[in-house]
């Protein structure tokens, strides 16, 4: 019987764990991945975040490098595999959760490794599970190449002919931008792009940020809900002087689709060989069994991450209690909240 089970050996599971090494907690990270930032690592080749250095370490351990330079996603990978090194979490890999129920006072956990239990269960899996691809793929011809940013790794993978990228958030921008320098490249947005600067005066524009208490910007704070209608909006240039060049066309969102002919919203239609889907996703946890824990719009219920079920967390949703709580540079004053939690409580 553990105090604690973290399901998840992500940034968000692994910042638990720092903080929880500081009690006298026993307690478990599993993960089913093969290594420590494997899902970094399987992100599309040409990944570079868009947050700073200073803005992507985790408590405890600062990310080496120039501070106002932008890391790889295989620099996070390394870094992760680092932060567990470091401060000896015990992470237990290749472990699937099948099943979590809740009887008795305490959890049951089923797993490809064996069975659990524990006082406390933290749910760490982030926001990144499932990928959201609309129902009329399936009207589409097994001719088109189509494939989810979360499979993407860079142009080889694509036939000849053009491609589609769907969606205008911030991967889709650096993808397409990449495959325009190959392709005749079209980018389907449902609303109009917006764009920021990674820099201003020679600092990260996440510095200025911090400076203004964006960053610091809670879910019901009059700031936090303008910010959170205005989260697709494009870091960087790239894109814009890339449509300004005609080298990406943009069209309008994607409305259906019929054999290789892709229809938009303002009524035209485009015949496409590659579709490249950076529709984001959808969360999925089938394996928890519990009542209580999701709403009618399946959406989990929750306070900065405290659940109505005693013992319950998460950890690593958007917005979970302020704009950087998905993100490295957000997710560790999420865990101490929760944290502290478990080790009051319980």
């Amino acid at each position: 019987m553990y105090d604690v089970m973290i399901i998840g050996a992500g940034q968000a599971g692994l910042t638990i764990g720092y903080y929880l090494k500081q009690s006298k907690k026993s307690f478990i990270i599993i993960d089913k991945a093969n290594e420590i930032g494997e899902s970094w690592k399987n992100r599309y080749d040409s990944l570079v975040l868009f947050t700073p250095r200073m803005y992507s370490s985790l408590p405890g351990m600062k990310l080496e490098g120039d501070a106002h330079q932008f890391p790889s996603k295989d620099e996070i990978a390394q870094y992760l595999k680092k932060y567990v090194k470091r401060f000896e979490l015990p992470v237990q890999l290749q472990t699937e959760v099948r099943n979590v129920s809740k009887r008795d006072g305490c959890f049951h956990i089923h797993t490809s490794q064996g069975y659990f239990q524990s006082r406390n269960l933290i749910v760490a899996i982030g926001p990144f599970q499932t990928a959201n691809i609309p129902s009329f793929v399936k009207n589409l011809s097994h001719s088109v190449y189509q494939i989810h940013t979360s499979d993407y790794k860079n142009p080889s993978q694509l036939k000849e002919g053009n491609v589609l990228v769907v969606g205008g958030g911030n991967s889709g921008a650096q993808i397409a931008v990449e495959l325009s320098e190959e392709k005749n490249t079209y980018l389907a947005h449902r609303k109009k792009l917006k764009f920021l600067p990674v820099t201003i005066r020679k600092k990260s524009i996440f510095w200025w940020f911090d400076k203004l208490g964006i960053l610091k910007a809670t879910n019901s704070s009059m700031l936090g809900r303008v910010i959170q209608k205005k989260e697709d909006i494009i870091f960087g240039y790239e894109l814009k002087q890339a449509i300004k060049n005609n080298k990406v066309n943009v069209k309008n969102m994607v409305i259906d689709a019929k054999r290789n002919r892709v229809f938009f919203s303002d009524g035209s239609h485009l015949d496409v060989e590659n579709i490249i889907w950076a529709t984001g996703y959808k969360s999925s946890i089938p394996w928890l069994e519990i009542d209580g824990v999701f709403d009618d719009l399946g959406r989990i219920v929750h306070h900065r991450g405290v659940t109505n079920i005693e013992g319950l967390f998460f950890i690593g949703l958007p917005w979970q209690y302020r704009r950087g709580s998905a993100l490295l540079q957000g997710v560790g004053a999420d865990a101490k909240y929760i944290a502290d939690r478990v080790m009051v409580d319980r």
